[in-house]
């Protein structure tokens, strides 16, 4: 449940979604909140035996209309928390909302390039493949990984996009609402194509916008290779759940 009440209105909340990050949430936070006046942040934490939501409470402290807390205890997982943490993302009534990951390998510094790049459409995707994307620090295994996967949810779910497996993401906030996110399913990771496959059964207008990809310096990853394929197993019931030709 959130620890906080709504405060003032924010252009961007960034919604980060965490487990066992101390070591990098609150250096995370600060560089958000110094780009704008108008940014915020929403950490949707499971409960981490770190201690990452005291680190979230101890700025929270300080920035109470800027920074809040959604601690999670029961279902807990990657793609609960995004699905939870996107909801009362929205319910707090920004302009935009930015879906990232704590550990750095997503750089805050690519928020105000996602608010020039938005245009018309309704979402940004901060995407590897793209001219001027790459990734760093990743093994020659882990880029390939990626690159086949990608590969994969195009072909399962019959939609484009040069990186598909991408958290790094700007929402409109008006673009959420349409979207019934209460009855999404995702456990895991595959939250990311959830999101992608109702935007796409909703009409909405995706663009990419090149990043460079970081992998974490500190902390430990929750990637696993059952993880993943799991993950990839559930696009085939994408594919039957939204009706995908």
């Amino acid at each position: 449940m959130p620890e906080s009440s709504p405060g003032r209105p924010l252009k961007v909340l960034a919604m980060i979604p965490t487990f066992n990050e101390r070591e990098n949430i609150t250096a995370l936070i600060k560089e958000i909140l110094l780009l704008s006046d108008d940014f915020g942040v929403l950490v949707v934490d499971d409960d981490s035996p770190d201690g990452t939501a005291d680190a979230v409470r101890e700025l929270a402290q300080k920035e109470p209309e800027r920074v809040f807390l959604m601690l999670r205890k029961e279902n807990r997982g990657r793609g609960y928390a995004g699905i939870a943490g996107l909801i009362e993302a929205a319910r707090r009534g920004p302009d935009f909302v930015v879906e990232m990951d704590a550990d750095f390998s997503h750089r805050p510094l690519y928020i105000p390039r996602f608010l020039e790049a938005i245009g018309d459409a309704d979402i940004v995707i901060g995407s590897r493949g793209v001219k001027g994307g790459g990734q760093v620090g990743r093994s020659l295994g882990r880029k390939i990984i990626t690159r086949l996967a990608n590969g994969y949810i195009m072909a399962v779910l019959g939609l484009y996009g040069h990186d598909l497996t991408s958290g790094f993401r700007l929402f409109r906030r008006s673009a959420l609402q349409k979207l019934p996110l209460e009855k999404m399913v995702s456990k895991g990771p595959e939250v990311v194509q959830e999101v992608l496959c109702l935007a796409h059964q909703h009409g909405l207008k995706m663009v990419e916008y090149p990043i460079v990809f970081y992998d974490r310096s500190m902390g430990s990853s929750t990637f696993s290779l059952r993880t993943a394929l799991r993950s990839l197993i559930m696009m085939w019931r994408f594919k039957m759940r939204y009706k995908i030709k």
